[in-house]
This record gives structure tokens, sequence and C-alpha cells, in this order.
């Protein structure tokens, strides 16, 4: 999908992250209630269809609380990403501005969140049949079309991936601008030893609520081939459904996995010098409230 950002009203986001299983979705409910906004999840598997219990994805009740935007808005085997992401979530915030509510932009997906709140001018989109040649070419074949071609190699250089996307880009890479204005972004930070805790016991409610069952469905109706099903919480159930190890085994590998995607997304946040980091719920709130009565607050 094209990048569609011009000229966005000059209206009041406020993001809110942080690690999956912080609690980050429950304070963005509280404080969108309290202050008359509406929630755009940026969430890159919230987005699917029938992905609910294994992402967490917001209760009907908690809905009908506070309006969420850009929930099961494609299947499991649609394509999407943070281009898309961005053109969905400009267009909804600027209905949520139009209505003179508040837009909260709430998530652990670190690359969604910085699309939107940082104006990202995203690269070309590729050509499927030309993908399909590349994927079939060496590291070695890759770099020596890059050379043929006079592109710079991208920094990590033994990556077929990027060296693929340098190709089909021409060597263009993605422009990140400033801070939106009229912008704040709410870190929750959570000890690492406690979030651990919560991740064992999410995952334990997720499993009790039924995720089995999710799996198995979105298994024979999808395939395991689609981009949405290698989601952590998804793709460790695929041996123990052909029959290979235990339920055990599936609980362990879903709190691991979730615990090292944890740590990839604090260390994704960490780098974002914009962020306020709270601890509670009551700090965010006297941070909320000065930004909505006074606009943008530094971080102290």
């Amino acid at each position: 999908m094209a990048n569609t950002s011009t000229n966005l009203p000059k209206n009041k986001l406020i993001a809110i992250v942080g690690e999956t299983g912080s609690g980050k979705s429950g304070l963005a409910l509280a404080l969108a209630e309290r202050y008359g906004g509406e929630i755009i999840c940026a969430d890159s598997r919230t987005v699917y269809e029938g992905m609910d219990i294994g992402t967490a994805k917001p209760s009907a009740a908690d809905q009908q609380r506070v309006p969420h935007h850009l929930l099961d808005i494609v299947r499991p085997d649609q394509p999407y990403n943070a281009s898309d992401f961005k053109a969905h979530a400009e267009a909804v915030m600027r209905a949520i501005w139009a209505r003179g509510h508040t837009a909260f932009l709430v998530g652990g997906t670190g690359l969604y969140v910085d699309a939107v709140i940082y104006d990202y001018a995203f690269r070309p989109a590729h050509a499927a049949d030309e993908r399909e040649k590349l994927e079939n070419l060496s590291v070695e074949a890759l770099q020596s079309v890059l050379k043929e071609r006079d592109i710079e190699l991208p920094e990590n250089d033994q990556n077929p991936r990027h060296l693929i996307r340098a190709i089909e880009t021409n060597g263009a890479v993605a422009v990140k601008k400033g801070l939106m204005p009229g912008s704040i972004v709410i870190g929750l930070k959570v000890p690492g030893s406690e979030l651990e805790r919560r991740i064992e016991q999410r995952v334990d409610t997720m499993l009790a609520a039924g995720l089995e069952t999710e799996v198995r469905q979105l298994a024979e109706r999808y395939g395991w081939a689609t981009d949405a099903m290698t989601a952590v919480g998804y793709a460790e159930w695929r041996p123990y459904l052909a029959g290979a190890g235990s339920l055990q085994d599936v609980r362990q590998n879903i709190i691991t996995h979730t615990i090292q995607y944890a740590k990839r997304q604090r260390t994704w946040f960490k780098r974002n010098k914009n962020i306020q980091w709270v601890e509670s719920a009551e700090e965010a709130d006297k941070i909320v409230a000065r930004f909505v009565s006074e606009g943008p607050q530094k971080a102290e």
C-alpha cells in the first residue's frame, strides 16, 4: 500500500509502548477512557482475524469501554506490513480527530509505532516474480548483482533478505522524520523478573482459554506457510500438532520465546530518546493530563 501521509492535522497523539506483558494495553484503556480517547492497536499480529487468544487481543468488553481500531482487518493468509499499517493508522487518526477525540497509539511492534510517529517514508514494494528469482540466488550472487548495478551494499551484506531489498529498491532506504507534532511517547517500564512472571502467567491463561483449539483451527484453514503463523504463541504448536513433543514442551517454548521477544522489544524502545518512561499508571496519568491541557512535555 502506498504511503499516504501528507499534512496530517495538528491534533494530539499519545503513543504508549512497552514489552509484551508490561501492562501497556490496560494502561492505555484506562487513560483513553478517562480522557475521551480512542485506541489504535499497533501490533503486527492483532491485525489478523481469528488470532485472538495467542495475541492477547483486547476483549469484547474492553472494546465496548473504548473504541479500538485496526483489529481483525486482514486474514492470516494476506500480506500486511508496516507501510500498510501506517496508511491505515493515519486514516484512523484523522477520523478520531474529526470526532474531537485524542488518539492513543498502543502496542509493542516498534516499527509500526515508529512508522506513524516519525512519519516513515518506506521503500518501494517489491515485485513478486523478481523476489522469487532473487530468493534462489546465493549471497555471493546477490552481492554481484548489487555491484553490477552500482548499488552500495547494505550494512549487513551477508543477510540475503537485506541484499534482496537493496536490489529491489535500487539502494533506496526508508526515511525517518522527526517526532510528529502534537504527540508524546510514554513507555511503561517493568522489572525483568516481574515481566517474566507475568509472561508465564499470561501463557498459562492463554492455554486455559483454548489456545490449542485456536491454533488447530488456524492451521487447518491457512496452513503453516503464512507469515502470521510464524508468530510466537503459534509456531511452537507445529511439532506438537504433527505428533512430536508434549504440551509441556509447547508451553515452555512459548514462554521462552515470548521472553526473548520482550528483550528484543526492550532493545528497540531503549534507542528511542523521545520515550518518557514511567513505572506506574499514576506517573503516566500526570504526563497525559499535562499534555492534553498544555501540549507536549520534555522528559525530565
